[in-house]
């Protein structure tokens, strides 16, 4: 695949816009709290724009096509379930989030179980928000060998940097406008992609004539309990992860976030759709090639050169905001839960402010080493791992500590997490490939709080009856 000045014509410009844009966001960065909230001042589409500026990502476009090359339909697990998660969010957990006046997770479950409870979830939270930007470098070196041929080292440690100036300025005020640009610029890539798909392929009808339909044209194809797994380890995943939560702490008002939440569980979806069009026509015609680079391939041999770098520069930043966001997300956890708990409690604005960026810069270095031995691996693989792992160590404590307060002692949901994250991975190596292992953990981790909260009750009226 070679390019012309006219692809790198448009591919500077849109980077030098965006670069633009980092650099503005990162001059109303004051202290800490404008850095992982943006001061609680952001409108709708900015927090709009913070969710799907890390949901849609490599993931939501390389690894899309990626698996539809092989799957098809079953590829959009990923942006759907991130919509139905989105509106799930919006409708059951953004007053009682913001309600608690904390900024991270982990805060609240320290807040209403202690701060071992905080710090085990703090630690094993992070791991899954680390698989994720591992997911987005996988992306990324795709992208990138599809149009350099660069050393795969070399070509991560540029993604690395890239993440870096996308978030370590601006933190989630800069991830909120460039997540607008960013989906602006993807939107309009995606569906003239998706557009000129079935143009070239003579329609949807033909392309559905022309592929098996068990495999290319079904949600479950990969099976019912694969799939549906995935599709539940994105609506766990989003409701567990930082990042997303940040941004739903960063709006002004309480409808506000809501709607921006509702904004991008109605946009994010079509984006998979897109994405999965280009993976079945990338298998009619090149059924030999390489399936993660079914999407830049296509947009260097379809698309007009100058259009063409504007969208691959736009690739590159959905790749890059999706990893930024989450290591922002990784350094919110740690600064707030680890560094100003145990390392500095007396630590000022900027010192915070020095210390959450160190740990921007760590998480994506130990992302970059894991992604070097990773490099042939199924990109949305990493990306349904790391929702899962979220959901599991995450979702069940947050919901005790919003919902259930007061009603169970600290050591269960200590338990449910660990457990939690166990039953996950041991679900990966002793059950068949028709399961997702994400329904061994959730159930674990929920029936251990359950037990919690029936011995409190039980305890509760052993008292009263003693009285």
């Amino acid at each position: 695949m070679i390019l012309s000045p006219l692809h790198f014509i448009g591919a500077i410009f849109t980077l030098a816009v965006i670069i633009g844009i980092g650099v503005y966001s990162g001059k109303k960065v004051k202290n800490a709290s404008d850095f992982s909230t943006g001061g609680k001042q952001a409108g709708s589409l900015l927090v709009m724009g913070a969710i799907t500026g890390t949901l849609v990502g490599g993931s939501s476009t390389i690894g899309t096509a990626q698996l539809a090359f092989s799957f098809g339909l079953s590829a959009w697990w990923f942006t759907l379930g991130g919509g139905i998660a989105c509106l799930v969010l919006g409708l059951g957990f953004v007053k009682p989030l913001r309600a608690t006046g904390c900024e991270t997770i982990q805060q609240m479950i320290s807040k209403e179980y202690g701060a071992s409870a905080g710090l085990v979830t703090a630690i094993l939270g992070t791991l899954g928000m680390l698989i994720n930007i591992i997911s987005q470098l996988l992306s990324f070196n795709a992208l990138a060998i599809s149009i350099f041929p660069v050393d795969p080292i070399i070509c991560a440690l540029i993604g690395m940097a890239f993440m870096l100036c996308y978030v370590v300025f601006g933190g989630v005020l800069g991830a909120g406008m460039l997540g607008v640009v960013k989906l602006a610029l993807l939107y309009f890539a995606v569906i003239s992609s998706g557009a000129l798909v079935l143009k070239l392929s003579g329609g949807f009808s033909s392309l559905f004539n022309a592929l098996p339909h068990g495999q290319y044209f079904n949600l479950f194809a990969r099976g019912i309990g694969v799939d549906a797994g995935a599709g539940l380890s994105l609506l766990l995943g989003v409701l567990s992860t930082q990042t997303y939560i940040q941004a739903i702490l960063s709006g002004r008002s309480d409808s506000i976030a809501r709607k921006g939440a509702f904004y991008s569980a109605l946009i994010i979806p079509p984006v998979g759709a897109g994405g999965i069009l280009i993976g079945q026509y990338m298998r009619l015609t090149n059924p030999d090639m390489n399936p993660a680079l079914a999407f830049p391939q296509f947009i260097i041999e379809q698309l007009p050169p100058l259009f063409g770098g504007i969208i691959l520069a736009t690739l590159l930043i959905a790749v890059t905001g999706t990893g930024a966001g989450l290591a922002l997300g990784f350094a919110t956890t740690l600064t707030n839960n680890i560094y100003l708990k145990f390392i500095n409690k007396q630590s000022s604005g900027k010192k915070t402010l020095f210390a959450m960026r160190i740990m921007i810069v760590f998480a994506l270095g130990i992302a970059v080493i894991f992604t070097l031995g990773n490099l042939k691996s199924v990109i949305l693989a990493w990306g349904f791992l790391s929702m899962a792992l979220r959901g599991a160590v995450l979702f069940v404590p947050m919901c005790a500590a919003l919902f259930l307060r007061s009603r169970v002692d600290k050591q269960y949901v200590i338990a449910s997490s660990i457990l939690g994250l166990v039953a996950v991975f041991a679900g990966r190596f002793t059950i068949s490939g028709d399961i997702d292992p994400l329904f061994i953990g959730i159930g674990v981790s929920a029936a251990t709080v359950l037990i919690g909260v029936l011995v409190k009750c039980y305890k509760q009226r052993s008292r009263a009856a003693s009285d």
